[in-house]
């Protein structure tokens, strides 16, 4: 059994939207070229440089900012740290000119002090990339390939990357995308069966069993700290969200519905009524999901555009389960942190043995994920036993399985936003299913997962973040 983990903090990472595959991951990809040129200590040399776009990252690229997030990445820019303003301008300025800096603005993981590792103006654009949609790389149909030219020609570097989803990305040739980054851990699970066992071993809860794997590269304090940090980027996030009015980005004319949503539910439901639960759930998944259509900072749960589900169903959680709507502050930061890390456990099931990329297997593997991951969560916090996490996390993916990812436009608004309302309602349900049993059910989490990736492996590509087939070809964008 390979005894590493994947770590909450990369399922649950910073980033912007509207696209952990097609934003986040294609940023991430141009920056790490620019590193990789800097420490070979070649990035002065290069006169030119070209940028291929391959498959989904092609095919919907403009509605989902591929393009301008490959351009940020190249000056430098990280989805972590971005200034969003400030990368903004520099973008307009690019499409003026045709030309950019490469790493002209400061990159953390690079050090330096805040100072931009600045290299070679260069003529490079969005509109000078070329869009290769029909043409699928063997490894991933998320390809993204740069190569840099000196002078008189020779190529100083090529680099093919893909992002696989959730933000991850991993170059031709690795064996796995980066995020597999904890090493040497206590309770190494290759599946939900392991999963169950080792933590009934043990005699702890999943959500401690993923606590103490996350020990091995932190400690209690610095994972609990960091837990909540993304639980206060999520909050911001919706507090954005719900001062947007007007429309979506983009030619769709979306209406923006969150900030009205709540001004309603303000005044109808005052009191917290059980009545209105679903009722927030579904406007804390429209409120992250339209703060992820205009791009701005979100968390990838465990992707972008299925970054409403879990803070909808901790909404739920904190404000409608007895035991920890009236407790203490202490007491709801240990139900928060736990609801991320069984969530988590779950999620790295996914990321091992299937996909959370839409572009690979639909969008079974976005909000489908999500969903599953969310039941686990609040089946945690529930008091729910190992048996009943697994099977919630089983019953809110089954009734997920198949669903494809056929966004209107290339953007993630139509069908994207609505969808994860209704899958963090399924999740919520799931819980409570698998609460009301004593764990006992006929299919397993392992079956369904399997079952996910069998069937994103059958589902024609045209259903998988292409637009071209599903709602994305039956219904008019203007």
């Amino acid at each position: 059994m390979n005894a590493t983990d994947i770590s909450v903090f990369d399922l649950f990472s910073i980033g912007v939207g509207p696209s952990s595959s097609h934003t986040v991951g294609p940023m991430r990809a141009a920056n790490r070229f620019v590193t990789e040129l800097i420490d070979a200590g070649a990035l002065e040399r290069v006169a030119e440089l070209s940028v291929d776009l391959y498959g989904s990252l092609a095919a919907t690229g403009a509605g989902h900012g591929t393009m301008a997030a490959t351009v940020k990445g190249l000056a430098g820019w990280e989805p972590e740290s971005i200034d969003i303003a400030a990368a903004e301008r520099q973008l307009a300025e690019n499409q003026a000119t045709g030309r950019l800096v490469l790493a002209g603005r400061p990159s953390p993981a690079r050090g330096g002090g805040g100072e931009p590792a600045t290299g070679p103006e260069v003529a490079v654009s969005e509109a000078a990339m070329t869009l290769r949609p029909l043409t699928v790389l063997e490894r991933h149909t998320n390809g993204v390939r740069f190569r840099a030219l000196d002078a008189g020609g020779a190529v100083l570097d090529e680099r093919t990357y893909f992002s696989v989803g959730g933000g991850f990305v991993v170059e031709e040739g690795e064996e796995a995308a980066d995020g597999d980054s904890l090493a040497d851990v206590p309770h190494p699970y290759d599946s939900a069966e392991q999963l169950v066992s080792r933590a009934s071993e043990a005699g702890i809860s999943i959500a401690r069993l993923k606590l103490e794997n996350e020990l091995t590269a932190r400690s209690e304090r610095e994972v609990e700290e960091g837990i909540l940090a993304i639980y206060r980027v999520m909050r911001e996030c919706i507090g954005s969200s719900l001062e947007r009015i007007g429309y979506l980005p983009g030619e769709l004319k979306v209406r923006c519905r969150a900030g009205q949503w709540h001004r309603d539910l303000l005044r109808e439901d005052a009191g917290k009524s059980a009545e209105y639960a679903i009722d927030w759930v579904n406007l804390i998944a429209l409120a992250v999901n339209e703060e992820n259509a205009f791009g701005g900072r979100v968390v990838t749960a465990p992707t972008n555009g299925a970054a409403g589900i879990l803070p909808a169903v901790l909404h739920y959680a904190m404000n409608y389960l007895p035991g920890i709507r009236t407790a203490g502050r202490p007491a709801r930061e240990r139900a928060l942190v736990d609801f991320f890390l069984a969530s988590a456990a779950v999620g790295a099931l996914y990321k091992k043995r299937a996909s959370i990329s839409g572009a690979e297997v639909g969008c079974q593997g976005e909000v489908g994920s999500a969903s599953s991951m969310a039941a686990a969560g609040l089946a945690q916090v529930m008091g729910g036993s190992s048996q009943q996490i697994e099977n919630a996390a089983e019953i809110a993916m089954e009734h997920n399985l198949g669903l494809t990812c056929d966004p209107v436009g290339g953007l993630v608004q139509i069908p994207c936003i609505e969808r994860n309302a209704m899958a963090a309602a399924k999740a919520v349900n799931a819980a409570k299913i698998a609460l009301r049993g004593d764990g006992e059910h006929r299919v397993s989490l392992d079956q369904v997962i399997e079952t996910m990736r069998q069937t994103g492996a059958d589902m024609s590509a045209r259903y998988k973040e292409t637009s071209r087939g599903g709602l994305a070809v039956n219904v008019v964008e203007c």
